[in-house]
């Protein structure tokens, strides 16, 4: 493992121990956790949690939740777990590979499963491990969300942030399995295309597909000055936990 720092989401409600280099986790893991429906007392699995972040930025949102990772790195599974102390979580990881999980965690179902997949099938890799790992698939996307919904209950929610261009294959993968399909695309500024979607679908649900207005990340049509330059709906999310513009989920 290389060195560490102690990064903070939420505007400080949440303190995150990562490595300094290889892979890391930003605002995607914040808008993941933002897009989750879940209510106390409720259950959610994020497979691939590395250190946690998304996990333990939905605990700040809504308390009183049943949270397990699965994460396959030994060493982010380690820091995952000292996270969830440090921010006094109720995260369970379980260091695990999505084609070899245990037998008790294959025994279990979930309200809620979220997850943020690796974005990539194939190009260059990273040099380190750890981030290659994370963001080019060894474990083909159709995996990760047979996972994901072999492990929800039925009427659950799968809650997924990966790149716009694989709308299709996400699409492909809860084909038949999984409806009530809610669409947001995440595009920079406004008048860009969508770079990233958020998807949220029930399991065994039959209602319609849902594409809405797209979430619009920064203010004005350039980046002008030294500063993040967020939206207003962007600084409630990134900064406040406030949760995604997203229909309710039990609709249909």
């Amino acid at each position: 493992m290389t060195s560490t720092r102690i990064d903070a989401f939420l505007g400080g409600r949440v303190q995150v121990e990562q490595p300094v280099h290889g892979y890391r986790a930003g605002a995607d893991a914040v808008m993941l956790a933002a897009a989750c429906p879940a209510l106390p007392g409720q259950s959610v699995l994020e497979p691939g949690c590395g250190v946690g972040t998304a996990s333990l930025c939905l605990a700040v949102r809504v308390g009183d939740l049943q949270l397990t990772g699965i994460e396959r790195d030994a060493n982010y599974a380690a820091l995952a777990r000292a996270n969830a102390i440090r921010n006094a979580a109720p995260l369970q990881v379980i260091e695990a590979d999505l084609a070899n999980l245990p037998p008790e965690l294959r025994a279990q179902s979930f309200d809620h499963v979220i997850m943020n997949p690796p974005f990539f099938p194939n190009g260059t890799l990273s040099p380190d491990a750890a981030r290659a790992g994370a963001r080019h698939e060894e474990t083909p996307l159709a995996a990760w969300l047979d996972t994901g919904l072999r492990r929800l209950r039925p009427g659950g929610t799968l809650t997924v942030i990966h790149l716009a261009q694989r709308l299709d294959q996400l699409l492909a993968g809860l084909s038949g399995r999984a409806g009530d399909i809610t669409i947001l695309p995440i595009t920079a500024r406004a008048g860009r295309d969508a770079g990233r979607i958020i998807l949220r679908a029930r399991k065994g649900a039959r209602a319609p597909l849902r594409l809405l207005s797209p979430f619009i990340m920064h203010e004005g049509p350039a980046h002008l000055r030294d500063t993040e330059n967020l939206s207003e709906n962007a600084q409630a999310v990134l900064r406040q936990a406030v949760a995604l513009p997203l229909p309710d989920a039990d609709r249909g």
